[in-house]
């Protein structure tokens, strides 16, 4: 009777401890299973990116400031950054204080230049003025020796020759007088024209500053909102903030009916991308709008741009809609399609693994798991396709398993690896970052 009882009862319980871990482990597993998936393959690439206005009216400082030696100039007041203003309206207040001490000194120079034309004049009138006196005085005395000459004709020939000789010698030197006088004359006019000649620099000088120092109030161009300048380095410029003469941008006035995504693509992708081809686009301030552009501008010049530590291209995204919601600097998020893959085989990327320079998926085989060679295509941020090696009707592990020792390994042929000799070598973006280790059954 015992007996009876305890054989039943031992045959349940070991049927239900079977149950229960079979039934745990399996059902673990199919969780863990997926199906590679048929169907087009879209080729992403994603990156954030900051609205701008494709086209805009600049407001820009002093353009003259090069001309009177100011290089830098600093921003005492600016409108707060989304004023809308008038044509004539002030925007922004430049710091006078640099060019004030220019004026100042440039003044100084203009007086001293005037006080310099006015001696010179003087001296001149007065030099030419004792030359011409000095030349009618020799006038008086050549009258005198021509007297002279006319009473010796009644003395003795030593003394007309005598008289003779003092009137030649008048004659001479008053002749060379009236030289000496012109070319005083030439002097004084040229003195004069170099005193003013820097006298009207100076002037000019002067007027320069005071028109620079004009435009040091900065005002609208033409109507609309005001948004702010960015320098080299991405920051704003606002009050308190130096810009530079040869570019004194302080703000834009934006045409918001045309807008851009301004982005910049890691030098990997960079090769991907390419113009025209359509980008979806989605706001983060407006979660639940899309918007759609197009790829318009692509650099063909890297840079390094501030807290990147590899070298970016700067891409331009023109957007489709026209929209009164959107507004500068806001970030967006740019999916740029890259190639779509008609009829294409593709899993989830983490369920590819390299392991001695080759990919491997762990497939289903009947009641065990095996090691697959793949040959991968091409790749997005969730999926690869998968060129060889699998079927639409495998199930392949999405991860690598506990425990890899005595699974056994499936190579691709030779003469299908041979086809694909160049996808053989790992790509170090596409790969995947975990390599495997293989425990071989003894």
């Amino acid at each position: 009777m015992n007996k009876k009882i305890i054989i039943p009862v031992f045959s349940v319980l070991l049927l239900l401890g079977l149950w229960a871990f079979l039934g745990r482990d399996t059902s673990d597993q199919l969780d863990l299973f997926v199906n590679p998936t048929y169907g087009d393959f879209k080729v992403i690439v994603s990156t954030t990116g900051e609205l701008q206005a494709k086209n805009s009216i600049q407001i820009r400082g002093p353009q003259g400031a090069r001309d009177v030696q100011i290089w830098n100039m600093t921003i005492q007041s600016l409108v707060p950054e989304g004023t809308v203003v008038q044509q004539g309206d002030i925007v922004a207040e430049i710091d006078r204080s640099e060019i004030m001490t220019r004026l100042q000194n440039t003044q100084l120079d203009v007086q001293r230049a005037e006080s310099q034309f006015e001696q010179a004049q003087l001296d001149s009138s007065l030099t030419l003025t004792q030359a011409r006196d000095n030349l009618e005085n020799l006038k008086f005395q050549l009258e005198e020796r021509q007297i002279a000459v006319e009473q010796s004709v009644y003395e003795s020939p030593a003394v007309q020759r005598q008289a003779q000789i003092e009137l030649e010698r008048t004659e001479r030197q008053l002749a060379q007088e009236q030289q000496n006088y012109r070319t005083r004359v030439l002097q004084a006019q040229a003195n004069l024209r170099e005193i003013e000649a820097t006298l009207t620099q100076e002037q000019n000088q002067l007027n320069r500053i005071m028109t620079v120092m004009n435009d040091f109030t900065i005002r609208a161009p033409e109507n609309g909102m005001v948004v702010y300048a960015r320098n080299w380095q991405g920051r704003k410029t606002t009050t308190g903030s130096t810009i530079n003469a040869f570019d004194p941008i302080v703000a834009e006035l934006p045409d918001f009916s045309a807008m851009e995504s301004l982005t910049y693509i890691n030098e990997v992708d960079i090769q991907k991308i390419r113009r025209g081809q359509t980008v979806d686009i989605g706001l983060d301030a407006i979660r639940d709008k899309k918007l759609t552009g197009i790829v318009t501008s692509v650099a063909n010049i890297g840079e390094q741009r501030p807290n990147s530590h590899s070298k970016v291209f700067e891409v331009k995204i023109e957007i489709n809609e026209s929209d009164t919601t959107l507004r500068p600097a806001m970030t967006t998020s740019n999916d740029i399609l890259v190639e779509t893959i008609e009829n294409a085989l593709f899993v989830p990327l983490e369920s590819v693994h390299a392991f001695d320079n080759e990919h491997y998926v762990f497939r289903r085989d009947g009641l065990q798991t095996v090691m697959q060679q793949i040959i991968m295509g091409a790749t997005n941020d969730n999926d690869v396709v998968i060129l060889e090696g699998l079927t639409e009707s495998d199930q392949v592990l999405i991860s690598m398993p506990p425990d890899t020792s005595g699974i056994q390994r499936f190579r691709l042929p030779d003469d299908v690896l041979d086809q694909y000799r160049d996808e053989l070598v790992p790509d170090e973006d596409t790969q995947p970052e975990q390599e495997i280790e293989i425990v071989q059954r003894p």
